[in-house]
This record gives structure tokens, sequence and C-alpha cells, in this order.
């Protein structure tokens, strides 16, 4: 099996636009609050737990299962590791092995099981250290977005499971550009779309769902993230957090390229999502 629920999760970590003003747009037929741009990034980023919060967290770390979105198969393990500017670090255990992604903010590297037995580390192609350099992790393009170099405009409103939501086109400094879907009432991101390829190789798009909102540290992250299929297809893929820790203390070394001695020691992630005072230091180490 691949290590694909990364890529979905490309996080997990690719949200975010822009704060430049716009003309405000006539008021919608639909009923959603005629907003512009920068209007509805402000209310999202304040949803969202508060820009100053945000900008406080230098790291972030994961755990919890990937799931055929079917309810097929057992859940297999994951931990996502994520530090500022642009590190990350993804561990999947499928059928008792562990395959590995890791970013250091330039470079990329994949780490599977083989069948010696000797894990096989191959560097990310072009294309994918392409996409992990667009992936702005911990609170990705929307928040800061202007100092991240991120251009958005409001291309619409759509209807994303069954509410209304504002469309929004972000334009990355990669040039790629992204779409985003904020919720017209919770201002919290629902949706967006991110490119992939089909079984042919042939570029196209997936639909990334962001669910299940829960407050943490005063911060409003969504615990279950759904990837549909390439091409527009029902979901396929379900990442669902268990447990987070919020500034553990991630060495620059995790993110390098793996080797056998590869180790994340010491990293506390916490069990209960919105009671930061009551920590549960379960400490991981491989």
């Amino acid at each position: 099996m691949t290590t694909r629920p990364l890529a979905s999760w490309a996080l997990v970590s690719a949200l975010c636009l822009s704060l430049l003003p716009r003309p405000a747009p006539a008021a919608d037929p639909r009923g959603a609050p005629a907003l512009d741009a920068a209007q509805i990034l402000a209310r999202s980023a304040a949803a969202r737990g508060g820009l100053e919060a945000w900008r406080k967290v230098k790291t972030m770390a994961w755990s919890g299962r990937v799931e055929r979105a079917d309810g097929s198969g057992m859940g297999m393990p994951f931990m996502f590791f994520q530090k500022r500017p642009n590190r990350t670090r993804f561990e999947i255990v499928v059928d008792k092995q562990t395959a590995l992604r890791v970013f250091d903010g330039d470079q990329g590297w994949k780490m599977r099981p083989a069948p010696s037995g000797r894990p096989e580390v191959q560097p990310y192609t072009e294309e994918e250290r392409r996409t992990a350099l667009d992936a702005l992790v911990i609170d990705g393009p929307l928040l800061d977005a202007r100092a991240k170099g991120v251009e958005v405009q409001l291309d619409g409103i759509d209807v994303v499971d069954g509410r209304k939501a504002y469309r929004l086109r972000a334009k990355l400094p990669s040039g790629t550009t992204q779409r985003v879907w904020i919720d017209a009432e919770t201002f919290l991101e629902v949706k967006y779309d991110r490119p992939a390829r089909d079984a042919s190789g042939r570029p196209t798009t997936v639909a990334v769902y962001l669910r299940n909102y829960k407050a943490f540290d005063g911060l409003q992250i969504p615990f279950t993230i759904e990837t549909g299929a390439p091409g527009g297809g029902p979901a396929v893929d379900r990442l669902v957090i268990e447990r987070i820790a919020v500034d553990p203390p991630l060495a620059d070394g995790m993110f390098a390229r793996p080797g056998l001695r590869t180790s994340r020691r010491g990293i506390t992630v916490d069990t209960r999502p919105g009671d930061a005072a009551a920590r549960n230091t379960g400490s991981a180490s491989r």
C-alpha cells in the first residue's frame, strides 16, 4: 500500500489564503452575506481562534488513524509532525510496517518497507517537492496570507454538504492556484481542492473535506479530513485525529533524510481536545 494519506493532508496542511482588500460584491441571491475576500478571511481567522494565537504556534503533532471512508479494513495508525516554516514528517503503520514521508523545507524523502526487509529510501519527485513547498504548514495559506505572499479572490458561492460556502481562489507564491471553501455561517474552512493524478497519470484534482471541528488550546481544528477520489469521486480516505500536541519540542533532525537510526524521542501528544490544562503525557519514541 502507498502512503497516499500524506498527500491527502499536505495536507493537512495546505489550507490558508490572503487578506488583500477587494471591492465588495453585490448581494448573492442565495442569501449569504455580501462580504469581500478580506472580510471573509478576517472572520475566518477569528473563527479559527485568532491570528495572534496561531502565530504563536511553532510546532504541532497529531496522531490518529487513517481508514477507508466506506469503513472497510482496520484503521492504520499515523503520526504527523509539523514545524515552521515548512517542515513535515508523516508516519503510517501498514501491516505492522512503518512507511514514512519527510520534508526538511527544501528536499523530501519517502521510506517504504521492502520485500528484503530493509526499508527503501527515495527522494521526492520534483512534483512532490513543489507540492510540499506549497503546503504552508500548521495554519495553511489563509491565515496571515498577505505576509505569506498569497493572493486571494472571492470566486463565488456554492453549497457544500448542504450549507452555503464562499468559494475563494488563492494564488500561492509558486504560482499554483487553489480553491478553498469557507462556510458562510461558521466561517470555518470546509473544503479545498488540491492537484493530483489519476490512475493513468494524467493531472486532475481531488476534493479534501474538513469536518468535526473541535477547540484545542483555543484553536479550532478539524479532527476528520476526508479526501475524494481523483476527478471528483466519492471520498476514499479518512484521516481521523485522536490526539494533538501544540508546541512539542521537535528537533530539526526529525525532518532530515531518514535512516535506520532516525528517531523521534520525547514527543508528547495530548489526549484531551479542548482541555489544555489536563495533559496526558504519553511519550512517543521509536
